[in-house]
């Protein structure tokens, strides 16, 4: 191996070598493998806790799209009597989609510390509670590292791999 003849050559080295080790850990973290996660979402706890939310359908999934729905007819210009009655829907329903995803939370919050308690003795289980509750109010389609099960608890089908061909 020669050492680059200049400067921009070595940075364009560098940003090949950057990006094939980008596409390295992104196909890594696609299928699945727990060296490529972040320590954040590293651990068997953790992977409990995405698995639980994973496997329900949870009102904080729903938020966002409900409240973009909500502004959007708040928008529309409606005629003065059906404008006013979206803007009483609009005032009222959007307290308690909000209350209603904060008590959400703190149920999953508690509910998946308390499975990992009885799961995980020993285990350190600081933070995967508020976890849970994060990864329950994101969307399922946004949600980091992928879902690995369906609502219901069914396992996601592994694509492009060697064990989706067996």
């Amino acid at each position: 191996m020669t050492a680059p003849a200049n400067r921009k050559e070595a940075y364009r080295l560098a940003r090949e070598r950057d990006k094939a080790l980008r596409v390295k850990q992104r196909e890594a973290l696609l299928r699945g493998d727990e060296r490529a996660l972040p320590a954040r979402d590293r651990g068997p706890v953790r992977k409990f806790a995405r698995d639980w939310v994973d496997s329900r359908r949870l009102p904080g999934q729903y938020f966002l799209p409900v409240v973009f729905v909500i502004m959007l007819l708040s928008m529309v210009p409606f005629p003065i009597p059906v404008r006013s009655a979206v803007l009483l829907v609009y005032t009222l329903s959007l307290p308690v989609v909000m209350v209603l995803v904060l008590a959400s939370s703190f149920y999953v919050a508690a509910k998946v510390k308390k499975e990992a308690a009885a799961r995980f003795p020993g285990e350190d289980l600081k933070g995967v509670g508020f976890y849970a509750a994060m990864r329950s109010s994101q969307m399922r389609r946004l949600r980091f590292p992928k879902p690995a099960v369906l609502p219901g608890g069914i396992p996601v089908a592994l694509k492009n791999t060697a064990a989706a061909k067996k």
